[in-house]
């Protein structure tokens, strides 16, 4: 049923296009379905062009016959599609648990919208259960592991470990060669704080709070598909 809810969150923020639309197009399970929904309004003679935010989003973009181009040839997009791994009711979000919030992150602040698509399941009433993603370039790891620790614990008395995020015992790779830090905290009462404080720690390329980003998101569960915009973070 999950799958459903996913296709069913995706069509409806397909709405959101018009022809002639530079999109950013996520990724992850639910940002496929998105570009597989997608693919036949294509072919029907929607004319969009779409800027991925991974490799595996552009290889099956490609494939489905959807007009791909880079951040570079298109620095300024209309609208951004993508899953996320928690909302709130503020629209903050986590996101990462593909690997591709660094990319994802660019790709969101280059678009004039941002839309979120998901299941009812990732709504949450406090972002963190989901563990927080950090990216991290590979040099100085453990020192950049340690200033992260330290500002967690001190300044926001957030406990839980740091994995390094792994696949058949090997270190998880980014597009961008970088590996993957999953905090798992439980709860993140400032998420807007934790944000700002982690943006200053050498090393760490960025993290998966995506704050004041998302302008409304599509959520699919048995009820139908909500739409929700920003209200007032709890």
């Amino acid at each position: 049923m999950s799958r459903d809810f996913k296709i069913a969150a995706a069509k409806a923020a397909l709405t959101l296009l018009e022809d002639g639309m530079k999109i950013g197009l996520g990724t992850g399970s639910t940002a496929e379905e998105l570009v597989r929904a997608l693919a036949p309004l294509v072919a029907d003679g929607l004319s969009v062009i779409a800027v991925p935010t991974s490799e595996r989003t552009g290889v099956l973009a490609k494939q489905l016959g959807i007009p791909v181009a880079t951040l570079d040839e298109y620095p300024h997009l209309d609208l951004t599609i993508d899953g996320a791994d928690e909302i709130d009711s503020a629209l903050r979000l986590i996101k990462g648990g593909g690997a591709a919030h660094l990319r994802e992150k660019i790709v969101a602040c280059a678009s004039d919208r941002m839309a979120v698509i998901a299941d009812h399941s990732k709504l949450v009433g406090t972002l963190g259960a989901f563990p927080l993603p950090l990216e991290v370039i590979p040099f100085g790891l453990a020192a950049t592991r340690r200033a992260i620790e330290h500002l967690c614990r001190d300044t926001f008395a957030l406990a839980g470990p740091l994995t390094l995020r792994k696949n058949a015992g090997n270190p998880v790779l980014t597009d961008s060669g970088n590996v993957v830090l999953d905090a798992s905290f439980g709860r993140i009462p400032d998420p807007e704080g934790l944000a700002a404080e982690l943006s200053q720690i050498p090393g760490l390329v960025e993290h998966g709070l995506f704050i004041n980003i998302a302008d409304i998101a599509f959520v699919a569960g048995p009820d139908g598909v909500a739409t929700i915009t920003p209200g007032p973070a709890d």
